[in-house]
């Protein structure tokens, strides 16, 4: 059974609907048997390169004052804690997230998609110094086990990659995905938000319980 996530590394709460899913993947019967695949999706693909401070990015784009936008983040942060997750309640940057998605299919290709997301997600919100400083993602790269020159490369080039991303964007499209994160089962079952453990571990059940099983084809016979 493959499950498909859909979500972006500046997404908060895509940090902590993973760490929901993987509880209730832990814990579910057949879990050696279930691929997850990371898929892209940009919340505001026409964001800046350069890093900027998050708080008045948030208060700007919502309406909010500067207070309200901290109280925000605050409880985002209480979530993630809740989570076991670490995550900074001030300082942290955003920034545009189009190069993290390119590296990440990349190290998809190589095996290391998982840990190199989980090197993204604490840089982005564990950690002091910003995921978006020049060279950052080349580190982080090695950090997940990729070959740094090989990494670099693909961030030197604007178009590797490009296609890969945006193909998960207009396929989160058709499915009706408008925010993240966006949890898929085999193409059939969708789950939308970071929802607690237990309603994933509802639709793992519901999903490989419904699964279509081809009946064996029939033994030719012996002649």
């Amino acid at each position: 059974m493959r499950v498909e996530i859909w979500s972006d590394i500046n997404c908060p709460w895509c940090y902590i609907g993973k760490a929901r899913f993987e509880q209730a993947l832990a814990a579910f019967p057949h879990r050696e048997e279930v691929e997850v695949v990371h898929r892209s999706f940009e919340l505001d693909p026409r964001a800046p390169q350069e890093a900027r401070p998050l708080l008045p990015l948030l208060a700007a784009k919502y309406g909010m004052s500067l207070e309200q936008a901290e109280a925000a983040e605050a409880r985002i942060a209480d979530n993630a804690q809740a989570e076991g997750l670490p995550y900074l309640r001030a300082g942290r940057d955003a920034a545009n997230s189009f190069d993290m998605h390119r590296l990440l299919h990349f190290a998809k290709e190589h095996g290391r998609q998982a840990q190199l997301l989980d090197a993204l997600y604490r840089a982005n919100f564990a950690e002091e110094r910003s995921a978006f400083e020049a060279g950052r993602l080349v580190e982080l790269a090695v950090e997940a086990g990729l070959d740094g020159e090989a990494a670099a490369a693909v961030l030197a080039d604007p178009e590797a990659y490009a296609e890969a991303v945006r193909e998960d964007e207009t396929t989160a499209s058709a499915m009706g995905a408008t925010g993240v994160p966006f949890f898929v089962l085999d193409r059939r079952l969708g789950v939308s938000g970071a929802q607690p453990a237990e309603t994933f571990t509802q639709a793992l059940d519901q999903a490989w319980n419904t699964r279509v099983t081809l009946p064996l084809a029939p033994l030719a016979p012996q002649k």
